[in-house]
C-alpha cells in the first residue's frame, strides 16, 4: 500500500485538534504544525532573536502579529521554510501507510502544496466554534477553506463521541 498524507484542516474551534488527538490515539502518526512550529522557535539557533529584530516586537508580544497582516506575513516568511523542512523530515521518518498533518492554514499557503495528498476539513457551526474558542471570531478572517480543494468534510456540531465515530468511518474509507 502506498503511503498517503492527509491534511486535517478547519477553522479554529471546529474540532481538527480533537480529531487529530483521536487519530493519534488510534495509532496514526500526526504532525501538529502549531506544536512543531513552537518547538522550532526554540530549536533553530537565533530564530527568535531574528524574528524580534525583523518585526520590532519582543517575543513576549508575538501574538500581536495576528492583528497586523504585514507582520504576520513577515513572520510566516521567516518560519515556514523551517516548518516545511521539518515536515518533510518527519514524513520521511514515518513507516505508516497513512499520515496526518494538522494545520489551520496550510491549505492557503503555497509553501505546503505537495506535502499532502488529500484534505480533510473538520468544522462546526460558527456559534459553537466561538463558544469552544473565543478567538474564533477574530481568527476567522485569517482563514479560508476553498471548497474545491476539500476532499472530505466532517461536520463536528455534536458530541466528541459523534466526532470519533465519523473519524472511524473516514479511516475505514481511507485504508
Amino acid at each position: 500500500m502506498e503511503r498517503r498524507t492527509i491534511l486535517v484542516t478547519g477553522p479554529i474551534g471546529g474540532g481538527k485538534s480533537e480529531a487529530c488527538r483521536y487519530l493519534a490515539a488510534l495509532g496514526f502518526p500526526v504532525y501538529e504544525c502549531d506544536a512543531r512550529t513552537k518547538m522550532l522557535y526554540s530549536l533553530v539557533p537565533g530564530l527568535k532573536c531574528s524574528i524580534e529584530e525583523r518585526l520590532s516586537l519582543p517575543w513576549s508580544r508575538i501574538g500581536e502579529v495576528f492583528a497586523e497582516p504585514a507582520k504576520l506575513a513577515a513572520l510566516e516568511e521567516m518560519v515556514y521554510p523551517y516548518v516545511v523542512e521539518d515536515l518533510k523530515a518527519w514524513k520521511a521518518a514515518q513507516t505508516a501507510p497513512l499520515l496526518f498533518v494538522e494545520s489551520a492554514i496550510a491549505l492557503d499557503k503555497p509553501q505546503f502544496d505537495g506535502l499532502y495528498d488529500r484534505v480533510l476539513l473538520v468544522s462546526a457551526p460558527y456559534e459553537l466554534r466561538v463558544a469552544r474558542n473565543p478567538k474564533a471570531a477574530e481568527r476567522d478572517a485569517l482563514q479560508s477553506f476553498d471548497p474545491a480543494r476539500i476532499d472530505v468534510a466532517v461536520e463536528n456540531g455534536g458530541t466528541i463521541e459523534e466526532l470519533h465515530f465519523k473519524i472511524r468511518q473516514l479511516i475505514c474509507k481511507l485504508i
